[in-house]
């Protein structure tokens, strides 16, 4: 018999995969294994479903997939009796009719192992519990004489699983994720990761998925902690890489003692780069040859053209300004300004023709009324018109660019600056956005492919917003500032307090139930919006989900005691009988 490693040489395989893409992804696999074969690994590591591609979501059901995801790892299998590195991988396996959610160790031309998700998550974007069974609870692989234990993602976020895998003999906990972020989530899964490693007394591999899917970006920023806690290295975030890591054992256990040491973004730095990564993966994945976007001389168009700048580069990006009789001298003089800084394609295009065009159709059926907000959208939509018709001629994917606080009060008009595929700011409010032009003037993301310095020029960013859709209109007109607004609607949308809190915050009861009403009236503008990136720890869409009719309105009353003397009569945890 072989003698146990005293010595594991690991690769960590953080690449983007796609969803659906088994072939691309299984090519993807072979180029990590042989970049790890460089590095002396025995072993590689990938994230949760590599093959697959994560969240698979429904496609995960359908018996072509779930065989062509097998097919792929038998190929995959059969490299491994070349005597190179041995490989982890994520994939859905069939067993017994089910499908679930498993990691397999390949290795000497074989399927060696094969482990499944016993924690499925069934909350925030997650619904794994509608296509995965749940597996056994898992005992260590064999891998050359040392037990591994192979929770994955959700496995580590509960005690049992990594608790069975140390009593069960498991010497190195190595979890497979796939961890979308959000602002903040790195310092909870380390939290999560030291808990598991202070329970089980082992160390830990915490391997992430990186690249964008949809709504969701995964960052990477994998992480190895020690069982004494210490953080033995980390991996970029939002950066490919595949990396060296060595354990030793050391008396009755084992500690990394070589790992990369990546820096950690801050939290506006974090946001940024995940709208780019967001953006640039949607538009490449799904095959489009570049973007457009309307400028306005805003500051929400201006990030976006910088972010569409910074993730496919300023050849890929074709922006066009589309004045009417309300747009002023200087928003025309900022657009031009702002695209030529980001060297964009620009043009001009004005839409007073189309907009007249229009009132002159409707003005029969509009005989005898007022003008108002109809007559403003309709210069909204002759705008999106145009948008969508260049994206129809030439190819490239329309981008719409507005932010979370106007897409939470409705100030977005259907059929018009809502038009568009994807929006990198979907999920920033108002007042992130105003950061993350001061940040991207004197910053940007590892890989950025738009030009350095300043590219959004002062004067976006300290004028006041106006939409230019009547003479003289701020935004301010009929909202309150933005960062009163913006802290209401967090308090509203992320932390779902109650009327009367948000009112002991400093705001005034009446401005509270306007922004609280105008929140759910908008629903229905946002189930027909375009997806966008998630930063925040709930976005609209898969984290939120308000029925559109909803005659709740908070009354601003404090929190109510229910009363004692009415409840049921039963201790907790107990079951209602018949």
């Amino acid at each position: 018999m072989t003698a146990p490693l005293d010595r594991l040489v690991l690769a960590l395989a953080q690449v983007n995969s796609t969803v659906g893409a088994v072939d691309q992804n299984l090519a993807c696999a072979k180029s990590a294994r042989k970049r790890a074969a460089e590095l002396g690994a025995d072993l590689v590591m990938f994230s949760e479903l590599f093959l697959a591609g994560y969240p698979p979501e429904d496609l995960v059901l359908k018996p072509a997939f779930q065989d062509a995801c097998r097919a792929a790892l038998d190929d995959l299998a059969r490299d491994t009796a070349d005597g190179g590195p041995a490989v982890l991988m994520g994939l859905p396996w069939m067993q017994d009719g089910f499908c679930h959610n498993a990691y397999a160790l390949l290795d000497g031309g074989r399927i060696a192992a094969v482990r499944f998700k016993v924690d499925l998550p069934n909350y925030g974007v997650f619904d794994e519990k509608r296509v995965f069974h749940p597996g056994p609870a898992p005992g260590p692989v064999s891998f050359r004489g040392v037990r591994l234990g192979l929770p994955i993602c959700e496995d580590i976020w509960q005690a049992d699983v990594a608790e069975t895998l140390a009593e069960t003999g498991a010497e190195i906990l190595l979890s497979p994720n796939g961890s979308p972020y959000w602002r903040g989530k790195d310092d909870e899964r380390l939290a999560v990761a030291t808990a598991r490693v202070v329970e089980s007394g082992l160390p830990l591999v915490y391997l992430n998925q990186i690249g964008g899917q949809d709504e969701l970006v995964f960052d990477g920023a994998s992480f190895v902690v020690n069982a004494d806690c210490a953080v033995a290295g980390r991996l970029p975030a939002f950066e490919e890489a595949v990396a060296r890591v060595v354990f030793e054992r050391v008396g009755d256990g084992w500690r990394c003692v070589e790992a990369p040491s990546a820096s950690q973004l801050g939290d506006d730095e974090a946001d940024y780069a995940a709208c780019v990564l967001g953006l640039r993966d949607y538009v490449q994945k799904n095959g489009f040859p570049g973007v457009a976007l309307g400028m306005s001389g805003g500051v929400d168009s201006a990030l976006c053209a910088a972010m569409a700048a910074d993730a496919l580069g300023a050849d890929k990006v074709h922006a066009i300004m589309l004045p009417y009789r309300f747009t002023s001298g200087e928003s025309l003089k900022d657009a031009e300004d702002c695209a030529r800084a980001l060297g964009l394609r620009y043009d001009v295009t004005p839409i007073a023709a189309a907009v007249e065009g229009v009132e002159a159709a409707l003005s029969g059926l509009f005989a005898g009324t007022q003008r108002g907000v109809t007559e403003e959208n309709i210069q909204a939509r002759a705008r999106g018109i145009i948008l969508m018709s260049v994206s129809n001629k030439f190819g490239p994917m329309l981008v719409t660019t507005g932010n979370k606080s106007e897409m939470s009060v409705g100030y977005a008009t259907l059929y018009g600056d809502m038009n568009g595929g994807f929006n990198p700011i979907k999920d920033l409010y108002k007042t992130q956005v105003f950061r993350l032009c001061r940040l991207r003037n004197g910053w940007k993301p590892f890989g950025a492919l738009g030009p350095d310095g300043v590219v959004i020029p002062e004067n976006i960013i300290t004028k006041p917003p106006t939409a230019e859709l009547r003479e003289n209109q701020k935004d301010q007109d009929s909202l309150p500032p933005y960062e009163a607004l913006d802290d209401m609607l967090e308090c509203l949308v992320e932390k779902d307090m109650r009327v009367a809190e948000i009112v002991a915050r400093g705001h005034e009861s009446e401005t509270v139930k306007k922004i609280e009403r105008l929140l759910y009236l908008a629903e229905y503008k946002r189930r027909q919006s375009a997806p966008g990136v998630k930063v925040t720890k709930k976005n609209f869409g898969r984290d939120r989900r308000y029925p559109i009719v909803n005659r709740f309105r908070d009354p601003g009353l404090p929190a109510q005691t229910p009363d004692a003397a009415l409840a049921p009569e039963f201790s907790a945890g107990a079951r209602f009988e018949e």
